[in-house]
């Protein structure tokens, strides 16, 4: 055998072990790749990608039940909006372990009532209270701090347009006016602010056809007539209806939009 022909053959050989060699590398590569890619920490697997309903708040030996639209919802990059009681808040979460931990930034709304204001300020506190550790059985979520004060959320749905008590959010009538369809009745009925209304509600392809209202005859603050007119001008049309979790908004073609949020 010349020279020439042994380097040949070394050559060949070499050539046969590395290709084996460079297929499992990137076959490891390849792997660790998609490993990273499925990567997050169990918390942020566990509270990304879901609107939470805030069901209620336990601090100092003392459980909260939660006001309607109570919410937290963190998306896929980490950014975090939401709503206490009267404000709603935005900013960022940050992810270790099983663990959260909030940045948060808040509306600088007034609550009016003492046990809203009370709510808002004990879940705050809780949700800004270092690292939370996460936990989600049977579709509900806990965050427990340190401390052991808990906050405790359900997975957040779109409410029934039928069955739902739809309070207004009109600033003058907040709290005092809502509304609810019935399904078997055909009605809508509730209360303006001021005065009870009931009226023929017949929905068909997304839109309620409403009838002439019937009311009460009682006079109120003036605040409050002026929401009760305005409410008013959603009876005798067809209305447009979006749902979005627990709240609604409903348009009238006389360009008429009010907002409401499903009661607790």
């Amino acid at each position: 055998m010349n020279q020439q022909t042994h380097k040949q053959r070394m050559t060949l050989m070499a050539a046969a072990v590395l290709v084996p060699l460079l297929a499992a590398c990137g076959n490891e590569r390849a792997g660790a790749g998609s490993a990273s890619a499925e990567a997050g920490s169990p918390a942020e697997r566990l509270v990304t990608g879901t609107r939470w309903n805030v069901d209620s708040v336990t601090a100092d030996g003392t459980t909260l039940r939660a006001p309607a639209d109570a919410h937290v919802t963190v998306k896929d990059d980490g950014r975090t909006s939401g709503r206490y009681a009267c404000n709603h808040f935005r900013g960022e979460a940050d992810f270790d372990g099983d663990r959260v931990r909030f940045s948060i930034d808040t509306t600088p709304t007034a609550c009016e009532d003492e046990p809203r204001r009370t709510f808002e300020r004990t879940l705050s506190r809780t949700l800004e209270d270092g690292a939370l550790k996460a936990r989600v059985n049977d579709g509900r979520l806990t965050l427990t701090t340190d401390d052991g004060a808990t906050v405790r959320f359900s997975k957040g749905g779109d409410s029934p347009l039928h069955g739902t008590k739809w309070t207004v959010t009109l600033p003058d009538a907040e709290g005092r006016a809502h509304l609810t369809f019935d399904t078997k009745e055909g009605t809508v009925s509730g209360s303006l602010g001021c005065n009870k209304v009931n009226a023929d509600a017949t929905v068909r392809d997304g839109h309620i056809t409403v009838g002439t209202p019937t009311t009460t005859r009682m006079v109120c603050e003036d605040s409050l007539m002026k929401a009760e007119k305005r409410l008013l001008r959603l009876f005798d049309t067809t209305l447009s209806y979006r749902i979005n979790h627990r709240n609604i908004t409903l348009t009238s073609e006389n360009g008429t939009s009010v907002d409401a949020f499903a009661a607790a």
